[in-house]
């Protein structure tokens, strides 16, 4: 675990956006998603888990589970920045030759399960969980979860069961950017009041601004935050986070640009556009 390093992180998190939106052409990737989920998922690796490129096989590691399993360009854009993953193999997105595609896949490096149905890795997290607290050991496990993910009864059958085990190894993230594919959250099946639910299901909650390295920091450095049940920590974050053009727009959950529109892209991303690519500048196909 690094010290912690505002400035450094916010440089990782840069980069790793610089990546998804490579990614994001000849054939796209969930561009939006994948960009609400970078500052979470920078943090965890870079300042809570004991995730390393000398460690990947070690039994002593922490574990990560992508449960919403389509925001795996930001994943793989962080072990590229981390050193766990080869950069290059980052231009072999949806090649034939590789297998870095929409979803994780554990022939890459640091993808511990396969994941894209959504509401199957918390069980799996807590399989994981459960064999470590009867090992004795101090191993941290944590499964990234998306708001409209939460829609999966499985999901809620699974902080019971984690509750009722005293699973508190086990921390439980939601990228709440308030989307579930192209439909606002609360626009089809509302989850708020959102903490007040887990905490019904027995969970401890805290609640932060997924986008502000001083709140992840506080609150992964107070978890366990209650002991003896499962720790959830829901993160406010934004769709599309770092790009204006395409920040919370419903119609940006999958994106396939072309070649140019992706370096203007990234022009946007280092805040070096004046004018903002319009929705008819940037067609999704």
């Amino acid at each position: 675990m690094n010290n912690f390093d505002q400035q450094e992180l916010k440089a990782i998190a840069l980069k790793v956006r610089e990546h998804i939106v490579r990614m994001s052409t000849d054939g796209g990737c969930f561009t939006g998603a994948s960009l609400s989920a970078v500052d979470l998922i920078v943090y965890l690796y870079s300042n809570f888990l004991n995730i390393n490129p000398s460690n990947l096989n070690d039994p002593g590691r922490d574990y990560l589970f992508l449960s919403k399993g389509h925001d795996v360009p930001a994943l793989y854009g962080t072990l590229a920045e981390l050193g766990l993953l080869d950069k290059e193999r980052l231009k072999n997105h949806l090649s034939l030759n590789d297998h870095i595609y929409w979803h994780p896949n554990t022939n890459i490096p640091g993808i511990e399960f396969h994941s894209g149905s959504l509401g199957h890795l918390p069980s799996v997290a807590i399989g994981v969980a459960m064999d470590l607290k009867i090992s004795g050991s101090n191993n941290k496990v944590v499964c990234i979860l998306g708001d409209g993910e939460l829609n999966e009864g499985t999901c809620w059958e699974a902080v019971l069961v984690a509750n009722a085990y005293k699973l508190d190894n086990l921390l439980f993230v939601i990228d709440r950017n308030q989307f579930q594919a192209n439909v606002r959250t609360e626009d089809l099946i509302p989850l708020e009041p959102l903490a007040d639910k887990f905490k019904a299901f027995g969970a401890a909650v805290i609640r932060i601004d997924g986008h502000n390295f001083t709140d992840l920091h506080q609150a992964f450095t107070a978890y366990p935050f209650q002991q003896d049940k499962l720790n959830v920590i829901i993160a406010d974050t934004v769709r599309g986070k770092g790009l204006p053009s395409i920040e919370e727009r419903a119609d940006r959950w999958f994106c396939n640009f072309t070649a140019g529109e992706i370096g203007q892209l990234l022009l946007e991303l280092h805040g070096e556009h004046d004018t903002l690519l319009t929705s008819e500048t940037l067609v999704v196909r």
